[in-house]
């Protein structure tokens, strides 16, 4: 393949780079802002996936970022590779401020006593789908399924996670798409502007070239 990596990474390596990228995260925000800028689609319209993106960063349904974001955003019309790029916003340096921030809005808003650590909800996420995975193999074998676990995960974590991050991830949602909105307005404006700039200076090379040939003819 042509575009098959030459020294095949590591399991080690894919989650170091997933935690810091090769290029340090400045370098990997300026190319997703590259890539979001460069979207050919009407500024509001990327504005709004974007929005969808970051909204969706604040919600516990990990694994279903990239699918949801897609699908919410194409309900509302907005741009759906805007969207799933702009997930990348819940990243392993905004995570713990996401998690933690829910689980403890959500916990205040449902009346729950005593709010948890970011270990602690880390924790319950990996028990959680541990005793999924063992629940699904045990319908195909003689061993006896437990739910109580993750009954206390959802009442816990999960719904305090859902319920809290709806304020944050609107409010943030929200400030994505004013941010975003003028500035891909504007590069689109001078793009425009460079490219008119280019084909007219390309024309009167043209014709420059053609009045040479009539004259030298």
């Amino acid at each position: 393949m042509v575009f098959k990596r030459r020294n095949k990474r590591s399991y080690s390596q894919i989650l170091a780079e997933g935690i810091y990228p090769r290029g340090g995260w400045l370098r990997a925000i300026s190319y997703l802002w590259h890539r979001l800028r460069r979207l050919p689609d009407q500024p509001h319209r990327i504005a709004r996936g974007v929005a969808v993106g970051v909204f969706v960063c604040f919600t516990p349904f990990f694994g279903f970022h990239f699918v949801l974001a897609a699908l919410i955003s194409l309900v509302i019309r907005g741009n759906i590779l805007a969207a799933i790029l702009a997930t990348f916003f819940g990243n392993p340096l905004t995570f713990p401020i996401i998690a933690t921030l829910s689980v403890d809005l959500g916990s205040w808003m449902l009346g729950q006593p005593g709010a948890l650590q970011l270990p602690s909800i880390v924790g319950a996420f990996s028990n959680a789908s541990l005793e999924l995975w063992y629940n699904f193999n045990a319908l195909f074998t003689s061993e006896a399924t437990h739910w109580d676990s993750l009954i206390r995960f959802f009442q816990r974590v999960f719904l305090p996670y859902l319920v809290g991050g709806i304020i944050p991830g609107i409010i943030a949602g929200t400030v994505a798409y004013l941010v975003t909105r003028p500035f891909i307005e504007a590069y689109q404006v001078n793009r425009i502007r460079r490219l008119k700039k280019r084909y007219e200076k390309r024309r009167r090379a043209a014709l420059v070239r053609a009045d040479a040939g009539v004259k030298s003819g």
